[in-house]
């Protein structure tokens, strides 16, 4: 089968087309042929030798990927909850490689979820792990509850677009942070205040927030301090860049997190029912076809993506 491996860290020269042997599937696991997938941030860091690359360096060559949807193919003896032809969508394997850059996947059971009937494949695929980051953060860890005060950086972002309507729908009073050019879309997504990070230090103009999500690390974790109240919380998100988030808080009298995403069948039902009714809802900016693999990593790599990028088959 067609699959992109990479051979070395680097650059997005070393995401090769190859010939793959077709995966062969364990009891509990069901064949995935994918129609779409997506990318975030940590297959760019990981593909440059960042993100996950120290988990995964002996593995190599790898294919790389985490987000899928498509349509089961072959099912494992012990399966018992999908059928062949039923369609799907997951983040697999997360940290490991879940080696969705290819045209047949291998995928546990237990991580995946039907896809509704009335969303895209490209929707589909453009959820799991961003919206499982942002589920995980505010249901699992912060636990947001009706009238809290959530400030959520990079609001116009693949985590950030999820973790606002997410906490809109939890009850919760959601400022979110982007560029000047995003602010009608943060605003669509139905956050209650919008703030142009370029026009001025946001910790300036708001205050009194029990929550922060954050996606970009450094500065920004000292900066979302000054603005939470005291028994409130900060959950950082990108690893490298928020080692000293849980010290800090503390010291301020605030929880301070750094969390990893894990797959979750029953987090990914979750968002398929969220998805299903219209309470969240994916923005895929942009959609390339497979061969275009480098561009897509190209397009992340900017910094500047709005929402999430597919891949389709």
């Amino acid at each position: 089968m067609k699959a992109i491996i990479l051979n070395e860290f680097g650059g997005v020269e070393n995401l090769i087309a190859a010939e793959v042997d077709k995966p062969v599937i364990a009891s509990d696991e069901v064949l995935v042929k994918p129609s779409s997938i997506s990318i975030n941030p940590v297959d760019v860091k990981t593909r440059s030798g960042k993100g996950i690359a120290g988990l995964i360096k002996d593995q190599m060559p790898v294919i790389l990927g985490w987000d899928i949807a498509g349509v089961i193919t072959e099912i494992g003896v012990d399966v018992t909850d999908f059928k062949v032809g039923d369609e799907v969508f997951a983040m697999l394997a997360f940290p490991k490689p879940g080696k969705v850059y290819a045209e047949h996947v291998a995928a546990k059971a237990t991580e995946l979820a039907l896809k509704p009937a009335n969303i895209s494949m490209d929707e589909a695929a453009a959820a799991p792990l961003a919206a499982l980051t942002a589920w995980q953060a505010l249901t699992h860890h912060a636990k947001i509850k009706a009238g809290d005060r959530v400030l959520i950086h990079a609001a116009a972002g693949g985590v950030g677009h999820y973790a606002v309507q997410i906490a809109k729908y939890l009850g919760a009073y959601v400022i979110g942070t982007s560029s000047d050019a995003n602010r009608d879309f943060v605003l669509s997504l139905d956050a209650d205040e919008h703030i142009d990070y370029k026009a001025g230090p946001f910790e300036e103009v708001v205050e009194d927030i029990d929550f922060v999500l954050d996606s970009i690390g450094g500065e920004y974790i000292d900066r979302s301090l000054k603005v939470i109240k005291k028994g409130g919380t900060i959950i950082s998100i990108p690893s490298g860049l928020n080692e000293t988030v849980t010290e800090k808080a503390k010291e301020l009298g605030i929880e301070g997190y750094t969390i990893k995403v894990f797959p979750s069948g029953a987090g990914m039902r979750a968002l398929a029912d969220l998805l299903e009714r219209g309470i969240i809802r994916s923005h895929v900016s942009e959609t390339f076809s497979f061969d275009q693999m480098a561009e897509a990593h190209r397009q992340i790599e900017t910094g500047r993506t709005v929402g999430k990028i597919t891949l389709q088959f």
